[in-house]
Formats: structure tokens, C-alpha cells, sequence
């Protein structure tokens, strides 16, 4: 049996019908660019997420940079994220010409709070808050500590979509949240495709005529601004698949509740969920020290796994004119030496992940 760590096909193959009648009307209707499935979907996910304004746009990159361009962070200014994440999360900063200023994470794989406050300095104007791997992060101290010291917090939702932290969904607790709808995430689209989620309105509407060249009204350029347009298929795609999120989050969390209970091997951590944090579980992330032999093993067995992250940003060679050596944040790098991401995905068969536990459970 071949299992591969994720089948984007599975998920489409749930909803088939609905996604190829969606991609049909829109076909034919003749508009494709900023029209009524775009609009439509900002109201959805709005609503869905509980914040007041959706804006959508051409990708979780563009999300990013765009939320600091409009939050006017820039040269000179320094943005707080933690050490782990896609390197796309440090981008979103350095598009703009702010520095990184790197926290270790927690056990939980997110930002570790209790180190923000030291890594403040006069030039802080914000923090980036990674919800890493669909759980959470702790929201209370980092929006008490934003507060405190009158930060902006920009929030990286790309694979949260769905969480919550004390019942209050990830993306509406800072000025800006901040998502990817790329097709491996728990509301994927069949392409590129972002987000921006705000209950500021002056932010929504700067966004709004940001991502459409700076302009409000067409050929009337209000700023120097881009174009990054969610667009009418991918918006159409996304309402079909939004509408069964639900269930697609419950599929999710029952394939790891079957790993959290079934797994067990004395060289492997299995991830852990904090308390008052709800996890959607884009990945299934273990940890061991004996990583390739087991990625080795499970090849062997035609099992697939990916490791998400084996570079933290600060040791990429894009970065290295930030100067943070190795060994400056061990637990990041601790991390990207040991975690591994095994299959998960909606359509997954008992099967399949019966398979996979015992596997694992006898390397």
C-alpha cells in the first residue's frame, strides 16, 4: 500500500459535484475578476471567522506584506515572530524593509510568549503571531503584552483557519489576521489565494484599494499599490468547500485522536494541544531524534512524510545578512533537526491509517 503525506485529490473527489457545477457557472457567466463569488466569499469567511471585514487577495504572501505595508512598518522597525515557521512569515516583514526579531517557540510549536517582552526595544512596532500547524497560540499574554507596550499584532493564519483560542477564532484577535487558502490547507483552493481579516475598517478599506493597483475608482490611483485579487473561480471554489468545513474539521480531528491514541513509541513525542486552544490540525507533527532512519523506514514502506520546517528562516541563506547564527535559538533549531509530519488528510481511510500506526508503532 502506497500513502503519500497528503492527497489533495481526496478532498475534491468529496465534494465533486458541487466544485465542478461551481466551476461551471462561473465559466459561463463571463465575469472573473472581482465580482459577485468574491464578494460573496468575503462575506462568508467574515462571518465565518466572526471578524467584520474580508478582504481577499492572490495569496497568504501577499497577506503578509500587504498587512505590514498598510500597518506602515517598514524601514527602521523591528516585527517579533517566532523562530519556527515558514520562511514566508519572516518575507512578510522584509518585503517591507522591518528585521525579524526571532522568540523561541513553546512546546506547542507556537511563539513562546513568557520571551516576548525581553526581546522588546525602541524600535518594536509589532508582533507576528504564527498559529503553526492548525493549534492556537496563546493569545491572552501576547495581546496583554501588545497592549502593554502599544504594538500592532499581525496574525499568520495560513494553517489555522477554524481555531480558537478560549473560543475566540485565530485572526480576529489582532488588528490584522492573516490567511492562505494555498490547496494544502484545511480551506484550500485549486490554486493560489489569501486573505486579509480585520474588524478595523479604515485597515479593510486600504486593503481593499491596495490590493487592486491603489485605486479605488478604476484609473483613479489613490497609492503605489499591487495587484493581488482573489479571483472569482478560486472565490467560487472556496464558498463550495467553506460551506462543509465543519465537517471536513471533524473528519481531521478524529484521524488524530486515532494517532494520539494509538501511536506509541518510546522514541517518538507525539504534539500536544494547550489548554483553552483548540487545534484544526493542518499537520500531524511528531518529534524524534532518530528522524531519517524512521522517514528512511517508512519509505521503505511506501509511506510518505514531509518535514515542515528542516531550515529555520534565521539559517537560510536569505537571511543570513541578519546575522543570527546557529546556535542563537536552539530550541528552533532543535525543532528543524527532529520533527517530522506524517499522513493526514480529509479522505484518509481507516485502512490506510491502520497502516500508518503500525508502522510507526513497530519501527
Amino acid at each position: 500500500m502506497k500513502i503519500m503525506p497528503n492527497r489533495l485529490d481526496r478532498g475534491f473527489q468529496l465534494y465533486q459535484e458541487e466544485f465542478e457545477k461551481k466551476a461551471l457557472e462561473i465559466l459561463r457567466s463571463g465575469w472573473y475578476v472581482l465580482g459577485r463569488e468574491v464578494s460573496s466569499f468575503e462575506e462568508e469567511f467574515a462571518a465565518y471567522t466572526g471578524g467584520k471585514h474580508c478582504i481577499g487577495l492572490a495569496s497568504g504572501l501577499d497577506a503578509l506584506w500587504i498587512a505590514f505595508r498598510v500597518l506602515g512598518i517598514g524601514k527602521g522597525d523591528e516585527v517579533i515572530v517566532q523562530g519556527n515557521t515558514y520562511i514566508a512569515s519572516v518575507m512578510g516583514i522584509t518585503i517591507n524593509g522591518a528585521t525579524p526579531v526571532f522568540v523561541e517557540p513553546d512546546e506547542y510549536f507556537n511563539i513562546d510568549a513568557s520571551q516576548i517582552e525581553e526581546k522588546i526595544t525602541g524600535k518594536t512596532k509589532a508582533i507576528l503571531v504564527v498559529h503553526l500547524y492548525g493549534q492556537a497560540s496563546n493569545m491572552d499574554i501576547i495581546m496583554e503584552i501588545a497592549r502593554k507596550h502599544n504594538l500592532r499584532v499581525v496574525e499568520d493564519c495560513a494553517q489555522s483557519h477554524g481555531a480558537r483560542f478560549r473560543g475566540k477564532m485565530t485572526g480576529t484577535f489582532g488588528d490584522i489576521g492573516c490567511f492562505s487558502f494555498y490547496p494544502s490547507k484545511n480551506l484550500g483552493a485549486f490554486g493560489d489565494g489569501g486573505a486579509i481579516v480585520t474588524d478595523d475598517s479604515s485597515i479593510a478599506d486600504d486593503v481593499r484599494i491596495f490590493r487592486n493597483y491603489g485605486s479605488e475608482k478604476r484609473y483613479y490611483n489613490k497609492v503605489v499599490g499591487t495587484n493581488s485579487r482573489l479571483d472569482e473561480l478560486q472565490a467560487g471554489l472556496l464558498r463550495v468547500r467553506l460551506s462543509h468545513m465543519q465537517e471536513l474539521e471533524e473528519e481531521k480531528r478524529k484521524i488524530c485522536s486515532r494517532y494520539l491514541a494509538e501511536l506509541c513509541h518510546p522514541d517518538i513525542i507525539l504534539p500536544d494541544t494547550r489548554e483553552g486552544a483548540t487545534h484544526i490540525w493542518h499537520q500531524f507533527v511528531i518529534r524524534t531524534e532518530q528522524r531519517q532512519e524512521l522517514i528512511d523506514y517508512l519509505n521503505r514502506k511506501e509511506i510518505g512524510t514531509i518535514i515542515h520546517y528542516p531550515i529555520p528562516p534565521h539559517l537560510s541563506e536569505a537571511y543570513q545578512y541578519l546575522n543570527v547564527c546557529r546556535g542563537s535559538l536552539p530550541v528552533t533549531e532543535h525543532y528543524a533537526e527532529t520533527v517530522l509530519s506524517i499522513p493526514l488528510y480529509n479522505g484518509m481511510t481507516d485502512e490506510e491509517q491502520n497502516f500508518v500506526i503500525d508502522a510507526i508503532n513497530a519501527f
